[in-house]
């Protein structure tokens, strides 16, 4: 997952930066990092980061002209 692929995520499911890091049980600080290119964490972090957003309805895609994703349900808006 690219750092312009977890911002296009987020916007997808409307969640803040907060919800992510609760979700996902990353600090915000981290994802914040993550999404302005200012470190790129471990690939455990982003294994966390992709999972909470595929169970909210996110679905990662490869095509020929490079990563994608799409909103496979609706947001669980809790």
């Amino acid at each position: 997952m690219t750092k312009e692929q977890c911002r296009a995520a987020r916007a997808l499911l409307g969640w803040t930066l907060d919800q992510l890091a609760e979700r996902s049980e990353i600090s915000k600080n981290s994802i914040s990092r993550f999404e302005s290119g200012v470190h790129v964490p471990r690939a455990s972090t982003i294994k966390l980061l992709r999972l909470a957003l595929e169970e909210a309805g996110i679905q990662f895609l490869s095509n020929g002209e490079g990563p994608g994703l799409r909103l496979r349900t609706p947001p669980d808006h809790e």
